[in-house]
């Protein structure tokens, strides 16, 4: 299935609408019997964790570690032969159920009852927006202790398998995705690493050295990955300002 995405908040008109923190997790879905990606591709979750997951319900939400442990998160749910320790410090949090009927709150509700007793499942809280202040106060208050934004979503809507303005995200600088064309050659305590990626954007080629890992530097993506970086906002030439590499999406 198809899962439901959003579109940015440009301040749109939000009171009323239900407010949660934006996760710094992989998207991940519990179709009854395994958690896929949104490409539809299968984590190889270990059985102790899928097992206490609730049969004959479909599920959406993250994969997560906790705030500012995406690359953990990422390099513990792409591999092969899952590690019981890594997987034991994940949490599947819930935020939709796409196949039970009713609005949002309704199906949020069901989200609670369906993983009451779970031990490595919990439902992503949220609350109601009073205004443009309610709203700026818990996005200033969650940037703050280091969540990446958040999530607004309309009162009542259904679930839409596509990107949905019933759904928006608040996050402190934009991402995209680009296409790796290249690497730089590091220099000084980067002699023999890469220095950075050259990726190509709408277009534009630009330089992305910001976030890489000693790890990445020795092995970094190939040519032709697909790359989610983070910028704040473009120059006068269209390019990224202060790229950041954020990770390879190789998990889907």
């Amino acid at each position: 299935m198809k899962p439901m995405l959003a579109k940015s908040y440009e301040c749109q008109d939000v009171k009323g609408w239900l407010m949660s923190e934006k996760l710094d997790g992989v998207r991940a879905i519990w179709n009854e019997v395994e958690l896929i990606s949104r490409n539809g591709n299968s984590f190889a979750a270990p059985e102790w964790f899928t097992r206490q997951l609730p049969s004959g319900v479909v599920l959406d939400g993250e994969l997560f570690m906790g705030r500012r442990k995406f690359q953990q998160t990422v390099a513990a749910v792409k591999k092969k032969s899952p590690v019981d320790a890594e997987w034991q410090e994940i949490r599947f949090l819930v935020f939709d159920a796409p196949e039970c009927p009713g609005g949002f709150e309704q199906r949020l509700a069901f989200c609670e009852s369906a993983l009451i007793s779970c031990e490595v499942a919990s439902v992503v809280p949220h609350r109601a927006c009073l205004g443009e202040d309610d709203l700026e106060a818990f996005f200033s208050g969650l940037c703050d202790a280091g969540a990446e934004g958040v999530m607004l979503r309309r009162p009542g809507s259904a679930y839409e398998p596509r990107r949905s303005k019933s759904l928006l995200k608040y996050k402190p600088f934009d991402s995209d995705e680009a296409e790796m064309v290249g690497q730089e050659s590091g220099d000084g305590r980067l002699a023999g690493l890469v220095g950075a990626l050259i990726l190509k954007w709408k277009n534009v080629v630009f330089r992305v050295g910001t976030g890489l890992t000693d790890d990445l530097r020795e092995t970094p993506p190939k040519v032709g990955s697909r790359i989610t970086f983070g910028f704040c906002g473009l120059t006068d030439a269209g390019i990224p300002r202060f790229p950041t590499f954020i990770a390879e999406r190789s998990y889907e």
